[in-house]
């Protein structure tokens, strides 16, 4: 049984996130979605708050999980059983910042792999900074994020 990981902050979790974790869940039998602390980034919701947005996102998705952790990625991998992280990306600068991140984890763990994902043409814009941004602004982000992430963010905005 092949195990990813899809790993991430996920401040919030976009449609561009949900894309690369379905098209994961398509390809491995059990995919752990990986929520980092990422306290560096200063997130907006907490840890837990954002376990559950993927969690709720990804209830239709019967062999994925979401956890949260907060230690070096191949670590996390290994203690979540997974020999694969798949990462999205959605132009070259992610992908250059991608591919170094892969070689450090590669040297850490040869045991574990790295796959990319391109994202879909229709969602390489998203990102979750976007996303927090435009609702600063009080613009639209229904197309961007599931329901229950843009429910979080409007209490988060009180908008």
């Amino acid at each position: 049984m092949k195990r990813a990981l899809v790993p991430g902050t996920f401040d919030p979790i976009t449609n561009g996130h949900l894309d690369v974790i379905e098209r994961t869940a398509g390809i491995f039998d059990e995919v752990v979605v990986g929520v980092a602390a990422s306290a560096k980034k200063r997130p907006i919701f907490t840890l837990e708050e954002r376990v559950a947005l993927v969690q709720e996102s990804t209830a239709c998705l019967e062999n994925v999980t979401a956890v949260g952790f907060d230690d070096l990625l191949v670590n996390f991998a290994r203690q979540a059983g997974a020999t694969v992280v798949v990462k999205g990306l959605r132009a070259t600068t992610d992908f250059e910042y991608e591919f170094q991140m892969s070689a450090i984890n590669f040297k850490l763990d040869g045991d574990v792999d790295t796959m990319f994902i391109m994202s879909s043409p229709d969602k390489m814009h998203l990102s979750s900074s976007i996303v927090r941004e435009l609702m600063q602004f009080h613009g639209d982000i229904s197309s961007m994020v599931p329901p229950c992430a843009e429910r979080a963010l409007k209490e988060k905005f009180s908008c």
